[in-house]
């Protein structure tokens, strides 16, 4: 009989186990290391959405206009000045520049996101990685293989097949092949990941508020018209110079921004939650301000520009303008920023809600606001820097001017809050260091607050502001990191459309070329203006792509590295029923990344301390790529070895929008879920006397029987309830079936009709009850991850000095899960990977 020997590590490029072993003890040690069952009664439509009534959609979209809109409504406060840093020559441009603005908002905010790119959510969750998330589900492309499954049978996973020999089927298959492509599809959603952070430091600074400082400025009334040139973006929403320009100097406006910046970002830790009522009211008020104010411009000053809807005039605008008017899609591609944060904050409402906000009240607003701006400077061209401010009529100057800065707070909240989002969502696929997740709103789970991401954009946004002088420079930075997120975005969409909603290549390939026609324009654009601040979102991406890909890549060696040198189960079930350990009162919590088989850090710390406690649980806590997993669904319990052994196995199943909070419960509610283990395994213990080894069952008749009895039984509960029992049925027999000999086979199935079932769950129960009270030991490992002698030098650079580095400043294991200090036991242990 063939025996497994595993190695504390296995070299690269070795065979895997499963390649290498066969026979009796292989099975049988597979069988015991298998992930259990699903025994848990799935509740297929508790998240299936529920239809809404048209009132209740009409006050979603209204509660949208706060969450979704802001940062795309402040647009125009700073296009036009970025489309035309150096001043306008002629009239005609402006109407050129209109027009393209018209169709911007037309094909990429309105027909792409809203009505394409949003229908791609993963149960309602948007952003880069939810889009990888449905991808991992449909393609084998994660490249963590932490999967079983058992995870597949979970309420919110759901996907689709494709059909053999189609075209998604094929695309599937290239894409599982080569292990180099997974590789290459996740650095495109870590690029993607990246530029949204970099848009979190940059949103602030060209949303400006500064409604203070500009109160200021406005009052002295000193003319300079030099200030303008030393005016910075995080300025543009109180940017209410109209008239008289006050003489400042520009280390006093960078001073005054910079403290106005570290009070902003001072508040968070109060969360969106507390002033979350205002932000619908501000920006639907400036949403009518703007719209109206472009109505009245429109009317006063020159009706002639709405001949701007005709696209001819962009032709006519390139013909004029040459490379000039090429390398100005940069401003205009300001118009449209706002619109990823769009897709990332869709989480919180329904998506027809969005769509209605979006193509009746939002859309025409911006249309009649960009309209206005460009009739009046028209008439008014010597205004194309604060063009916004100079159209608006005096007598309802100030109230549109704290309005401005009102609905730029709520446009940089968003985006601020949105980084918070997509930063866990990371942390959850093993792509960023563990950082601390606050909640900040008891009604709304995904309302959070991360104080280690805070500060970092804080900083960031600090050093932008301070180190550019002109609104311009901040607009090319930003308009950078948008048509990045963008272009990755197109790419996603591409494999979604193909593996996920299976249509024609035709509309795939007509859906590609417009969307890559529209945004490969502005990139070719914003790569003109690299060297006038577009550099910024790509050191900021360069830094926050390394952090992440070393992060993910040291974590995908930490799991082969367990995975290689994890007990054997032939060596556990030799050490006898004791374990051939002092079993000491009290239950322990082994925390581990396997979702199977009996990890290294258990044979570790019985080789130099020979004693375990009574009760030993292998805790998983493993991420699935789902956005949430239903409470009911979290744990998954399943017995290792015989019952004299007391082991257990335990998986923690979270998806990426889940969170771990202090008043989680999760040792009780983990132990409570190993009691209803024991009290169901032990109601399907059977008559005979013998021992564990030589227990009688068979799968076929007892399914047969729990058949019979639902089909015996109409009531629904009742029906309910014998799924559950037929699925507990068909896991205790998985299980025990793994350590029962083939002469014990029998094909019949007895259920005990006297007290000796009752007194040995009593008896196991009370055991567990008496072992926690003794107490709980959280028992995790202190790892620390080296690159084995003879690895190459940017593997010992990655791993020995960045991951190390990370790994150092990043928050423990334990402080993540909320582990009580009094109760954590770190082992400690190196990994040569």
């Amino acid at each position: 009989m063939a025996e497994r020997v595993e190695a504390s590590s296995v070299p690269e490029g070795e065979n895997t186990i499963e390649e290498r072993e066969v026979g009796a003890m292989w099975e049988l040690e597979q069988k015991l290391d298998q992930p259990m069952d699903e025994e848990a009664n799935k509740l297929n439509n508790m998240y299936r959405e529920k239809g809404l009534s048209m009132l209740m959609l009409l006050r979603l979209s209204f509660q949208s206009l706060g969450i979704v809109y802001g940062d795309l409504g402040t647009s125009p406060l700073y296009v036009f000045y970025n489309t035309f840093p150096d001043g306008i020559d002629d009239s005609e441009d402006v109407i050129g520049a209109l027009s393209l603005i018209i169709y911007s908002l037309l094909l990429i905010p309105l027909i792409k996101y809203v009505f394409i790119v949003c229908k791609a959510n993963d149960n309602g969750q948007g952003g880069t990685l939810a889009i990888y998330s449905l991808l991992c589900r449909h393609a084998k492309v994660k490249l963590i293989p932490n999967q079983h499954r058992s995870d597949e049978d979970l309420t919110t996973y759901s996907r689709t097949v494709s059909a053999e020999g189609s075209f998604a089927a094929k695309t599937k298959k290239w894409l599982e092949g080569k292990e180099w492509r997974k590789r290459a599809l996740l650095v495109v959603v870590l690029l993607g990941t990246c530029m949204m952070i970099g848009d979190g430091i940059l949103t602030p600074a060209i949303s400006g508020k500064a409604s203070l400082l500009f109160f200021f400025l406005r009052l002295t009334k000193k003319d300079d018209n030099s200030l303008q040139n030393h005016l910075l973006t995080v300025l543009s929403a109180t940017g209410g110079i109209k008239v008289n320009n006050p003489k400042m100097s520009g280390d006093i406006v960078v001073l005054v921004a910079i403290v106005i910046l570290i009070g902003l970002f001072s508040m968070q830790h109060y969360g969106t939650d507390k002033v979350g009522w205002l932000f619908a009211p501000i920006v639907l008020i400036w949403f009518l301000f703007i719209g109206a104010t472009g109505m009245y411009n429109i009317c006063k000053y020159d009706t002639s520009v709405l001949k701007a809807f005709s696209p001819t005039y962009i032709y006519l605008y390139f013909k004029r303008r040459g490379r000039d008017g090429w390398i100005s899609l940069g401003g205009i591609l300001l118009s449209i920023t706002g619109t990823e944060a769009l897709y990332a904050d869709i989480a919180y409402f329904p998506l027809l809600a969005i769509q209605l906000a979006f193509t009746f009240f939002v859309f025409p607003c911006l249309l009649l606001a960009y309209c206005g701006q460009a009739a009046y400077l028209v008439n008014h061209k010597e205004h194309y820097q604060d063009a916004f401010y100079a159209s608006i009529p005096d007598s309802v100057y100030w109230p549109m001017f704290i309005v401005a800065t009102g609905a730029a707070i709520v446009g940089s909240q968003a985006t601020i809050s949105g980084t918070y989002s997509i930063v866990k969502q990371a942390v959850a696929h093993g792509c960023f260091p563990r950082v601390k997740i606050v909640h900040t709103s008891k009604k709304f789970l995904g309302q959070i607050y991360c104080p280690d991401i805070n500060w970092i954009l804080m900083l960031g946004c600090i050093a932008v502001t301070a180190s550019f002088k002109k609104q311009s420079q901040i607009g090319n930075a930003y308009g950078t990191a948008v048509v990045l997120v963008m272009l990755v975005t197109t790419l996603l969409m591409v494999l979604i459309m193909l593996l996920v909603w299976h249509c024609h290549w035709i509309l795939v390939l007509i859906f590609t070329f417009l969307s890559f026609f529209v945004e490969l324009s502005y990139f070719s654009a914003v790569i003109f203006k690299i060297d006038e601040g577009g550099w910024v979102p790509l050191i900021i991406a360069a830094i926050s792509l390394l952090v992440m890909s070393v992060w993910h890549y040291a974590t995908v060696k930490k799991y082969e590295f367990e995975m290689h040198s994890k007990v054997s189960m032939s060596w556990i079930l030799g050490l006898g029923p004791s374990l051939g350990l002092v079993r000491v009162p009290g239950i322990g919590l082994v925390y581990t990344e396997l979702a199977s088989g009996v990890p290294h850090i258990f044979s570790h710390f019985i080789t130099n301390l020979p004693a375990i406690h009574s009760v030993v649980v292998f805790v998983c806590v493993k991420y699935l790529p789902v956005y949430t997993v239903p409470e009911e669904e979290r744990f998954l319990v399943k017995r290792i070895g015989p019952k004299t052994f007391r082991m257990f196995r335990c998986v923690a199943r979270y998806g990426y929008k889940d969170l771990h909070k202090k008043d989680d419960d999760f040792e009780n509610k983990l132990l409570t879920k190993l009691s209803s283990f024991i009290r169901i395994e032990t109601m399907m213990e059977p008559t005979s006397n013998s021992s564990t080894y030589s227990s009688t069952y068979s799968v076929n008749h007892t399914q047969d029987s729990t058949v019979d009895l639902i089909h015996n039984n109409n009531n629904h509960n009742h029906n309910n309830n014998m799924d559950m029992f037929s699925s507990m049925v068909d896991y205790t027999v998985s299980t025990l079936d793994t350590i029962v000999s083939a002469e014990s086979l029998h094909n019949t199935v007895s259920f005990s009709q006297d007290n000796t079932v009752e007194e040995e769950e009593t008896d196991e129960l009370e055991f567990l009850k008496t072992c926690k009270e003794s107490g709980v030991v959280h028992i995790m490992g202190n790892t620390v991850v080296k690159a084995r002698t003879g690895s190459w030098l940017p593997k010992k650079i990655a791993i020995d000095y960045v991951y190390a580095f990370l790994a150092k400043i990043c928050r423990a294991n334990s402080v993540i899960l909320h582990v009580p200090h009094e109760t954590l036991l770190n082992v400690g242990q190196v990994f040569y990977v």
